[in-house]
């Protein structure tokens, strides 16, 4: 019986995400945001098409991570719909309709689950290189 391999939910960000996505994503990896995903919701029933999650580990970190992911997207001609969180810093939204970074301290990001919450979303491989 002939098997066939199973195809990687992982894709390669450069032909899918636009130059505004891709931008705000190098900010965020630039102040060492850990464990940065992106999810494809363009399938899913979702309010936007793509969420940005990744961790900073302290309060200053995430609202470095957030200020710097914002001046990423302005030099690029996008201001973000609503950003919410940056006072507390331990989960910062930013949301520009077509996409929306969350940037969350750890125990925040364990407490909220949005990778299990969307499960069903396919996860775009994203590297510091």
């Amino acid at each position: 019986m002939k098997r066939t391999a199973k195809r990687s939910t992982k894709r390669s960000p450069s032909r899918r995400l636009s130059a505004e996505l891709t931008a705000g994503i190098t900010a965020a990896l630039e102040k060492k945001a850990l464990d940065v995903i992106v999810l494809d919701l363009t399938k899913a029933s979702a309010f936007t098409d793509f969420f940005v999650i990744c961790t900073g580990t302290n309060v200053r970190q995430v609202q470095a991570i957030a200020t710097a992911v914002e001046e990423a997207l302005r030099r690029k001609g996008t201001k973000p719909a609503l950003v919410e969180g940056f006072s507390r810093g331990e989960w910062v939204l930013i949301d520009c309709f077509d996409f929306i970074f969350h940037v969350f301290q750890p125990a925040t990001r364990d407490f909220y689950a949005l990778e299990r919450l969307w499960g069903g979303a396919e996860r775009i491989e994203v590297s510091a290189g």
